[in-house]
């Protein structure tokens, strides 16, 4: 821009005029002070970071009211002749306050840092709010720009490698919330965090929220920021916040849009039907059985049925949302609409959700204040019948459809064309879905009493109903037959509300500033669920219950819960530097007998802002900080209902040629259960460096878990060994770890760099469990348990054989532990088999030879943004990954068993066939005699992987372009979401769950979206 001479004068004029007005203001209240000053002079320059001069900058001996302000050119001068050892403080809106002791005569020059804005900005900590650099706990905040710059149908995926320490494991299933674990796991039992929107505590996650509507996330992870949360905060708590209209603003309109394309983003290779038949003809001669005629010339059969390409498809997704909002000093409202259609990648899966957001305030008098946030939905989510797993496991020799049109079955034989339910046909006429009807809503009225005094009640409602049907038609696809149909239904019901009533007092005395809260919190949930199911309907056009003739059922059950909270917390500030914060909470649960109803939940925390102190100041490379220690206890009530009571239920007999009914319990009662317990300690640093340039966050922290749940050992004699038996507070674990995040400016200007990375480090270890005693976990079915807890080792440990490679001749299966005996060669340990260690050395493989085989448990998790910005243009791009983590690819156990008539990865192509041929895959051998498909580390694959999580181009049209048209602001981008994964492991994706078994696992899919935001 061209600036005139006019305009130039004008500019120099108005300043001196300003300065001027300022100077006499100044003169005004510290007349006395210069007057008094007649030798002595200090003079100096304040300058900014760029060195350009600061007009109106405060200077004042500290402790007194002497002072003068700096002029047009940034200069001051001081006259000093009573003051002894002089301290100049030099302070100015939005820069950081700054102590000088000046030593002779020599003009001063100061050059003073702007206040960070990260540090001023609200952080919602629980029952109130607190400023971001006051927070003494563990508080990760998540930046709204994070999240609706993803275009990503849930909440909890955009949340995934934002924030250290927390993890997050997406599932490709339409609709479905991710697991979230804090800091690791914490129990056997239910370690999800607590997740609170708009202050209701809820249960279902955050799949409800329309991801546009969300203000501001916020995840409190050490116990000295959850205690307050008592017996709910073991496993941290995730707060989130809906939009509300602003004070002061104009109308504002904004419409959202995108339109994605999904896909799996990596597929297995199975065996084409040439393939199969050979191997096949393998089997049975291994097993001295007569092959197949049909696979006599196994190269005719050609590439044949593929069947994972029939299951999988490319699948849509939409995303429509539109929001209105308006605000004055007296009121605002947030009104807000969101539909989203998201096909699933498999055959007849998708997720349907319609919301709708309602948010107002209102200042009704200077003193009172009402508000409320409404959230409704209702979602449709089509499960279909579908098995990933099966779909492998067809035979590529068998087609799809038969030429009349049917779905084809096995015909043959099972020990030739196998036992398989056609996949397809299943996963495209069986009907299984779930209608839901959801509420979220809180209402809030806030007194001040006297000034500094508030009065808050929050009363709040989560409501969830929803039904689930499923119908499996009659069918006979050749030798596979279903001669009835059969019709299910079930119908639930949860409500639960709460109401919290909160006291809180904000007072600055001096450099003092007191903040105490008190308050009350109440909590109950009553469910219940009917359900029914009948078969055999004269036509499928009859779908109803009345319909049915054979086989009715019919069940149901209720049950609730409370919780009644009395809390406190009090938060000192000494003139910013040093800042503790107490809280005490007691909790009363109906899920506990009366002997252990209440718990106390303590926890304190202190920090100490060293960038305040006077030895700090000339440090100017540190623009803040922070030094934060805490320690607190939390607990655990998920635990169930009436777990300390017997369960009783109805059971039928025969006395006497006639059938009665009878109450007997199936449950041991526990009258000594109590809360899990959490005891935490936090150690932390916060700092922000080079004008904020650099900003990072060091935590390290021991989290212990005291008295966890697990099952009670119960002798025969009880009568209840074979029931389910009871949980005692005996078990122990520990997780300990490192957090870093660093944030970093890299480049400002035109073209704009910033980065953002965070990595955490995490130890699991059971200390006890049941004393002695181990509990297996993991069980797929079969007899199969592939996991051990096991005081010692982390959670989940998987527990297995051992390989040792592929016996090549009889000798070495001669010479080797006792593995499967007999004379009868095909049905014994013969070469080809795979050799497991005889780890106790008894001279027999055994389950004496099982041991531990690898940790699910990521050791570190990490994430890297980076976001470039030029001329209207943003590209960001977003990697996440973990490593030292292992996973067990059960789906490994059937697709390369060579056991059965089931298709195989081509990974079996590599296959034992003689001496030499391979020491890694065995031999094919129909019903495995050797066990070669047992559990064992022949299955453990490395879990760690690096993702392209997201790859988005914006591009902002320029003002000047959308004013004639009337739209505020105009946003189009493409995305791309999970776009590349480097790892190692061969199954269709690493993220397959917190047990790290991959069984079965619908894959996260790869998206590509694009999108347009308009504003109004």
């Amino acid at each position: 821009m061209k600036v005139t001479t006019l305009n130039f004068k004008s500019m120099v004029y108005l300043k001196k005029v300003s300065y001027s007005i300022v100077m006499i203001c100044c003169m005004l209240f510290i007349s006395q002070g210069l007057t008094a000053q007649t030798t002595g002079m200090i003079t100096g320059t304040v300058v900014d970071a760029k060195g350009e001069a600061l007009i109106g900058v405060s200077v004042v001996f500290e402790g007194t009211s002497i002072g003068t302000i700096t002029n047009a050119d940034g200069k001051f001068t001081l006259s000093n002749k009573t003051i002894k050892n002089p301290v100049l403080r030099f302070s100015y809106v939005g820069f950081s306050s700054q102590e000088i002791v000046p030593k002779g005569d020599a003009p001063l020059h100061i050059v003073m840092t702007e206040e960070s804005k990260a540090l001023d900005e609200v952080v919602v900590v629980g029952y109130g709010t607190q400023r971001k650099k006051d927070l003494t706990g563990s508080v990760a905040v998540i930046e709204p720009k994070d999240l609706n710059s993803i275009p990503v149908a849930t909440i909890g995926d955009a949340l995934e490698g934002r924030a250290a320490g927390v993890q997050i494991i997406s599932s490709g299933v339409p609709g479905s919330d991710p697991t979230v674990l804090i800091r690791g796991v914490g129990t056997i039992n239910d370690a999800s965090p607590l997740y609170v929107i708009d202050g209701v505590p809820v249960s279902s996650g955050l799949g409800e929220l329309n991801m546009n509507d969300v203000e501001s996330v916020q995840i409190l992870k050490d116990a000295s920021a959850t205690a307050i949360y008592g017996s709910q905060g073991a496993n941290g708590v995730v707060i989130v916040t809906t939009k509300h209209g602003k004070n002061d603003s104009k109308p504002q309109i904004n419409l959202n849009y995108y339109f994605g394309l999904q896909q799996a983003a990596k597929t297995v290779h199975m065996l084409d039907a040439a393939q199969f038949a050979a191997l096949h003809n393998d089997m049975m001669d291994n097993a001295g059985l007569a092959r197949d005629p049909a696979y006599a010339n196994p190269a005719s059969l050609g590439k044949g049925t593929d069947w994972l390409g029939a299951l999988f498809n490319v699948a849509p997704m939409h995303n429509l949302s539109f929001s209105y909002s308006r605000g004055n000093d007296k009121s605002n409202y947030y009104v807000s609409g969101n539909y989203i259609d998201q096909n699933g990648i498999v055959v007849n899966t998708g997720y349907k959700k319609l919301t709708l957001q309602f948010n107002a305030d209102d200042q009704l008098l200077s003193n009172l204040r009402f508000g409320n946030s409404l959230t409704l939905n209702h979602d449709i989510r089509t499960n279909g019948n579908y098995s990933i797993q099966n779909a492998m496991l067809a035979l590529p020799t068998q087609p799809i459809y038969r030429a009349n049109g049917s779905y084809s079955g096995p015909v043959a034989q099972p020990i030739w064309d196998g036992d398989l339910v056609n996949p397809i046909g299943l996963a495209k006429t069986v009907d299984n879905a779930t209608n839901g009807y959801n509420i979220i809503g809180s209402i809030y009225g806030e007194l001040e009493i006297i000034k500094g005094l508030k009065l808050k009640s929050t009363a709040g409602l989560q409501g969830n109903l929803w039904d689930s049907r499923t119908w499996a038609p009659e069918y006979s696809w050749d030798t596979s037959i279903n001669p009835n149909a059969y019709l299910s239904e079930q119908y639930n019901k949860s409500f639960t509300w709460n109401w919290d009533n909160t006291l809180t007092y904000d007072k600055q005395f001096g450099q003092h500033h007191v903040t105490a809260m008190v308050g009350t919190s109440a909590q109950e949930n009553q469910y219940n669920f009917l359900n029914g199911s009948i078969q055999g309907f004269a036509s499928d056009l009859t779908q109803q219950m009345t319909n049915g003739t054979t086989n009715p059922t019919v069940g149901g059950d209720e049950s609730s819960w409370s919780l009644l909270s009395y809390m406190g917390r009090v938060n000192y500030n000494y003139a910013e530097k040093y800042l503790v914060t107490a809280t005490l909470r007691r909790d009363g649960s109906s899920r506990f007998g009366s002997r252990n109803k209440w718990g106390m939940f303590p926890s304190g925390s202190a920090a100490w802002r060293i960038s305040k102190e006077d030895f700090f100041k000339n440090i100017r490379f540190v623009d803040d900080l922070k030094l934060r220690a805490g320690f607190g206890v939390t607990g655990n009530q998920q635990i169930g209902n009436y777990s300390f009571a017997s369960a009783l239920q109805t059971i039928a007999y025969n006395f006497n040629n006639s059938i009665v009914s009878a109450v007997v319990p199936n449950v041991m009662p526990n009258p000594n259960v109590q809360w899990e317990e959490q005891k935490q300690t936090n150690i932390g640093i916060d700092a922000i460096l080079l004008n904020d340039r650099i900003n990072f966050t060091l935590d390290g922290y021991l989290k212990y878990t005291d008295k966890m749940l697990v099952p009670m050992s119960v002798p025969i004699t009880t009568g209840y060994s074979d029931v389910y038996v009871p949980s005692i507070n005996a078990g122990k674990m520990e997780n300990k770890g490192v957090e870093l995040s660093v944030n970093t400016k890299n480049l400002t200007g035109k073209f704009k760099w910033s980065s953002s990375f965070n990595i955490s480090y995490n130890q699991n270890k059971v200390i006890s469990i049941n004393d002695t005693v181990p509990m297996p976990t993991g069980s797929i079915g079969l007899n199969y348990n592939l996991a051990l807890i096991q005081a010692g080792q982390p959670i989940n440990e998987f527990y297995g054989y051992v390989t040792d490679g592929i016996f090549q001749t009889q000798a070495e299966v001669n010479s080797h532990a006792l593995q499967v005996p007999g004379n009868d060669p095909y049905n014994r340990t013969s070469p080809g088999d795979i050799r497991f260690k005889d780890l106790n050395n008894d001279g027999v493989i055994n389950g004496k030879d099982r041991t531990f085989l690898g940790n699910p448990n990521p050791t570190f998790i990490f994430s890297l943004s980076n976001t470039f910005s030029y001329m209207g243009f943003d590209l960001s791009i977003f990697l996440q990954g973990v490593a030292g983590n292992k996973i067990l690819n059960a789906n490994r156990l059937y697709d390369e068993s060579m056991y059965a008539a089931y298709n195989q990865t081509t990974a079996v192509l590599t296959r034992w066939t003689g001496p030499g041929t391979s020491n890694s895959m065995p031999r094919a051998v129909y019903n495995d005699p050797n066990e070669n498909t047992r559990p064992s580390d022949r299955y453990i694959e490395d879990g760690s992987y690096l993702r392209i999580k997201n790859v988005t181009l914006n591009y902002t049209i320029p003002q000047k372009l959308l004013k004639p048209l009337s739209i505020a602001s105009a946003r189009i981008y493409i995305s791309a979401e999970n776009l590349y994964t480097l790892t190692k492991y061969t199954g269709f994706d690493p993220e397959v769950g917190a047990s790290g078994i991959d069984n079965n696992v619908y894959p996260v899919t790869r998206t590509v979206s694009m999108g347009v935001n308009l504003g109004f």
